[in-house]
């Protein structure tokens, strides 16, 4: 393999679930760090960036887990970028335990973006002079098709969004997305189950002030759901996701 990066981590306590688990919202949070991580090694960190109003935004992404490591289990993430275009990359993980057995994997779409107008602007050829690219795709999955949001769902859980739900891009943190369409995940799934897999679109912005509903529906798979966030006042679709869930080993 060739032009990537590894990351390891120690699994700490505060990362936990009620399990002694990893929770999902913790592998997404350090996949996050992962790619940080990548830009400050290329002298284009997310703060150097910033300053310049530029950032860079999830669009589109899927999350598999085989396995969740338990506290003070050591993991690392290997990233890549497995392809460009003028304004996109998109970029690959792979999650290995301290055997070196694969346990998880994810692949997101990013547009770079031009914080202050609101548009995507061109990648620097710097940057992708010293990523590089690798081809190879950690999972097999068309993270642009279109995903159909829910008009509501069987299941509604609503928040309003709270200034540490707002990023340096000045929009909602993808990651509160994950937590909020579990908070609306019947009891019985979260309680027995774990999350196999996520795919989501992040769709339009959410904005600090704003209360959004998270509606869940059961999907056509046994223990699969459908997920829409919308804003409250004006019904306005932010995210879409489907998560599929697996029965947790006793």
């Amino acid at each position: 393999m060739q032009n990537y990066f590894d990351k390891q981590f120690e699994l700490r306590y505060f990362e936990m679930n009620k399990f002694g688990e990893a929770s999902s919202t913790t592998i997404l949070t350090l996949l996050e760090e992962t790619a940080a991580d990548h830009c400050y090694s290329i002298n284009h960190g997310l703060y150097e960036l910033e300053a310049q109003n530029i950032g860079w935004v999830l669009l589109s992404g899927v999350m598999e887990m085989d396995h969740y490591p338990k506290y003070k289990e050591k993991i690392t993430i290997r990233t890549w970028l497995s392809s460009y275009s003028t304004i996109r990359g998109i970029r690959e993980n792979l999650i290995y335990n301290e055997q070196g057995n694969i346990i998880g994997r994810a692949k997101g779409l990013w547009v770079f973006f031009d914080i202050k107008r609101r548009r995507p602007i061109q990648i620097f050829d710097d940057i992708k002079e010293k990523w590089g690219s690798y081809h190879e795709e950690c999972v097999n999955h068309n993270i642009s098709k279109k995903m159909e949001a829910i008009d509501s769902g069987k299941y509604a859980s609503e928040f309003r969004i709270n200034r540490f739900d707002v990023d340096t891009n000045l929009h909602v943190n993808n990651i509160r997305y994950l937590q909020w369409m579990i908070e609306s995940i019947p009891k019985d799934i979260t309680d027995n189950y774990d999350l196999s897999s996520i795919d989501g679109r992040f769709i339009a912005e959410a904005h600090y002030g704003d209360t959004i509903i998270s509606y869940t529906e059961r999907d056509i798979h046994e223990n699969s759901f459908a997920h829409t966030i919308k804003t409250q006042s004006n019904n306005k679709v932010c995210a879409t996701a489907k998560t599929l869930w697996k029965e947790r080993v006793k």
